[in-house]
């Protein structure tokens, strides 16, 4: 299994493209998304999906019961400009008004690796959404603190804006680690606060590289190649950051959060609790001028891109490229 991850805009999914075409025979890797935006459906601009117009989403679900959405896009490929077809799996799996974890993410994705290699084929997992290759790889380290019931009974009062506050004040990193569904949802955030008591420490899934254990059972099942992309010079990554939200403007952003508003969803949504959809959803209720909008979606994709190498560099099963 090859996984390729690293900061946002450093051309992952390009270089797993290139790496399923080249996988003999000619286009022998099939690509996994593991990035926690593009799972939603509808998200499809701001997250940059960038799939051909009508691609086909064919829905193949494992054999799961399931209330998601499993299955993949055929993507045409090109090896010596001859076609050939892969597919990209788990894109689209939910609606914005449904959370998923990573907990979902690893009994999800499961299924797709045993189903790609029973096929002859390579799983190439490409995606900027660690805690969900961490949780695949190294598993669940709190499933050791037992639940706390009269703990639970109290926080069960709490709004999630307070259970936020809570976790942040217990174990910041935590809260950081926690994707844009997770921050949102308040049993994993209750469940978060639990732990961080239990163990009066900061516990955070990814605080240590000593907490990575790579004698687990799913890094030895799945042996990976980890590929990471980082940039070399710091200057650029807001350079091409400030590039690519021009280009996704241009492409229709603000039409497609509009259409998502349309559809009935909310900015409470968990799916909609994404950069890039709150700041023009501030803009469309005349809370941020369009100018502010971008510049506040820029700065958070910048520094969204800091903490994401921050907690990649203490997996040293990493091999980095810098770009």
């Amino acid at each position: 299994m090859i996984v390729i991850t690293g900061q946002t805009a450093t051309g992952k999914t390009k270089l797993a493209l290139e790496l399923a075409k080249n996988i003999p025979p000619p286009g022998g890797g099939e690509l996994i998304n593991f990035d926690s935006r593009q799972i939603y459906k509808y998200l499809d601009i701001i997250t940059g999906k960038d799939l051909p117009k009508n691609s086909e989403f064919i829905i193949q679900n494992l054999e799961l019961k399931s209330k998601y959405n499993i299955g993949y896009y055929s993507l045409a490929i090109y090896n010596h400009l001859k076609p050939f077809t892969t597919r990209l799996w788990l894109y689209d799996v939910v609606t914005p008004d449904q959370y998923f974890s990573s907990f979902d993410f690893v009994e999800k994705v499961k299924p797709v690796i045993d189903d790609i290699k029973k096929r002859g084929k390579i799983p190439i997992l490409v995606g900027g959404t660690y805690l969900y290759l961490k949780h695949l790889l190294y598993g669940f380290n709190d499933n050791n603190v037992p639940p706390n019931f009269e703990l639970r009974k109290k926080l069960n009062t709490k709004t999630v804006k307070e259970l936020q506050d809570i976790l942040k004040k217990l174990s910041p990193e935590s809260f950081n680690l926690l994707n844009h569904s997770d921050v949102n949802n308040p049993r994993r955030l209750m469940r978060k606060i639990e732990v961080a008591i239990s163990n009066s420490a900061d516990l955070t899934d990814s605080t240590d590289s000593d907490r990575l254990n790579p004698i687990s059972s799913g890094f030895i099942r799945f042996h990976p190649k980890i590929i990471g992309l980082k940039y070399q010079d710091k200057s650029k990554l807001r350079q091409v950051i400030e590039k690519r939200v021009g280009e996704r403007l241009e492409n229709g952003a603000i039409d497609e959060v509009k259409s998502i508003l349309k559809m009935g969803y909310k900015s409470s949504d968990p799916g909609l609790k994404t950069i890039g959809y709150q700041q023009i959803i501030k803009y469309l209720n005349n809370e941020l001028t369009k100018e502010k909008a971008i510049e506040d979606w820029i700065n958070k994709e910048v520094q969204y891109a800091k903490r994401q190498l921050t907690f990649m560099k203490k997996d040293s099963n990493i091999q980095w490229r810098e770009i």
